[in-house]
C-alpha cells in the first residue's frame, strides 16, 4: 500500500508557523499541492512567499479569519481555482492560553472552543461537501481525508490548561463524530494528538523557563522532545492510501508521556 501523497491537494490551516507550517512544507516535499492558510498574512508572506510562483507551482497562501463562514467559502474556492481539487484537509490552527479556573469572568474556554474546535468543524463540514461534489462521477476508494491536530492535554488534568484541554477534548470527539458521518461518502477523519514538540512556541517557553525541559524529559519515557517532522510523518500516514481503513482514530505522538504523566505536569 502506498504512503505517497504525490499529486494530492491539501489545505493546511495554522500554516504560518509552528507545526502547521512544518506540515505544509513536508507535504510540498512529498509532491503535494498545498494551500497554506492562516490569519497572519505577513507571516505567510514571510515564510511561504518566496516559494510561490505566479499561477504555477505547488504552493499558495490564503489569509483570513476561518472563524467566519465567508472566509471558509473563499478558502475552498481559492484552492479549487488554483489546483482543481481538494483531497486533504489538515486542521492545524490551534491556540493555547492559560485559564484561571476559579475566575467566572475568564472567557478562555469559550474563546478556545471557537478557535480550536468550532472553526475546524465548520471548515471540515464545508470541505467535505466540496470534496464530495468534486468526486461526483469518479470511482475512487477515497474521496478525501481530514486530519485534526489535537493534544495529549485532552486526556490530562491541569487547571491552568482548562480551556485548552476542554477544546482539544471537544476536537477529539468532533473527529470521531465526523468519521462516522462522513464514512458513507468515503471521507476519513482522524486526529494526531501530540505531546511536546520542538516548535517555535516551545522554544520560546524553554528560553524563558529552562526548568520546563527537565520537567518534560523526566515525564517522557523516550526522554526527549519530538521534532516537528515526527508529527508530519503521522499526518502523512493518515492522509495517504496506507491508512485507507483507519478512521475516527486519535493517533498519539507523545513519546509515551500519557502512559505515566501525573496530574499537575503541564502538557507543554
Amino acid at each position: 500500500m502506498s504512503f505517497s501523497i504525490e499529486g494530492k491537494t491539501a489545505i493546511v490551516t495554522g500554516a504560518a508557523n509552528g507545526v502547521g507550517l512544518a506540515i505544509g512544507r513536508h507535504f510540498i516535499e512529498q509532491g503535494a499541492n498545498v494551500m497554506f492558510a492562516d490569519m497572519d498574512e505577513a507571516a505567510l508572506q514571510r515564510e511561504i512567499g518566496v516559494e510561490i510562483e505566479a499561477d504555477s507551482g505547488p504552493a499558495r497562501i490564503f489569509a483570513g479569519d476561518l472563524r467566519k463562514k465567508l472566509t471558509i467559502k473563499n478558502l475552498l474556492s481559492a484552492t479549487v481555482d488554483a489546483f482543481e481539487q481538494i483531497d486533504i484537509l489538515v486542521n492545524a490552527a490551534r491556540q493555547i492560553v492559560l485559564t484561571d479556573p476559579l475566575n467566572p469572568d475568564d472567557d478562555s474556554v469559550s474563546m478556545l472552543l471557537e478557535q480550536n474546535m468550532l472553526a475546524g468543524l465548520r471548515l471540515s463540514q464545508a470541505a467535505a461537501r466540496r470534496m464530495v461534489k468534486l468526486a461526483e462521477g469518479q470511482d475512487k476508494p477515497q474521496v478525501g481525508a481530514i486530519i485534526n491536530l489535537s493534544s495529549i492535554a485532552a486526556r490530562r488534568t491541569h487547571p491552568d490548561l482548562l480551556a485548552y484541554s476542554v477544546s482539544t477534548a471537544a476536537a477529539d470527539q468532533m473527529t470521531r463524530s465526523l468519521a462516522v458521518a462522513l464514512a458513507p461518502h468515503r471521507i476519513r477523519v482522524n486526529s494526531v494528538a501530540f505531546g511536546s514538540v520542538m516548535s517555535a512556541s516551545l522554544k520560546g517557553a524553554l528560553k524563558e523557563h529552562d526548568e520546563y525541559r527537565e520537567d518534560i524529559l523526566c515525564h517522557t519515557p523516550l526522554n526527549r522532545i519530538a521534532s516537528a517532522s515526527e508529527v508530519c510523518d503521522a499526518v502523512q500516514y493518515l492522509a495517504c492510501e496506507a491508512s485507507g481503513f483507519v478512521t475516527g482514530q486519535i493517533i498519539t505522538v507523545d513519546g509515551g508521556r500519557t502512559l505515566i504523566d501525573p496530574v499537575g505536569c503541564a502538557a507543554h
